[in-house]
């Protein structure tokens, strides 16, 4: 299978609050593991975290491509075609 387009074109950016979830570094909130966004590095938990932070974000922006922020990891997924990168 081809990679999708958006995993192909993702970008690099820093990430906007490397310490943790931007969201749950806010409220108060827990995560389990971490993503970064790789259009504009928005930083959010994981989905087996309460509050699914990454996944939030797509939806509201519609940005397409996060990355693993754990380290040890450089896996990437799409959102939009459900691929991995």
């Amino acid at each position: 299978m081809a990679m999708c387009e958006h995993l192909s074109q993702a970008g690099d950016p820093p990430a906007r609050t490397p310490e943790g979830c931007e969201e749950c570094l806010a409220d108060g909130g827990r995560w389990v593991h971490l993503r970064r966004c790789l259009e504009c590095g928005h930083v959010g938990c994981c989905d087996s975290s309460p509050a699914k932070h990454a996944s939030a974000h797509f939806r509201a922006t519609a940005h397409p491509v996060i990355q693993s922020f754990e380290r040890g990891e450089g896996w990437r997924w799409c959102f939009v075609d459900s691929q991995m990168g």
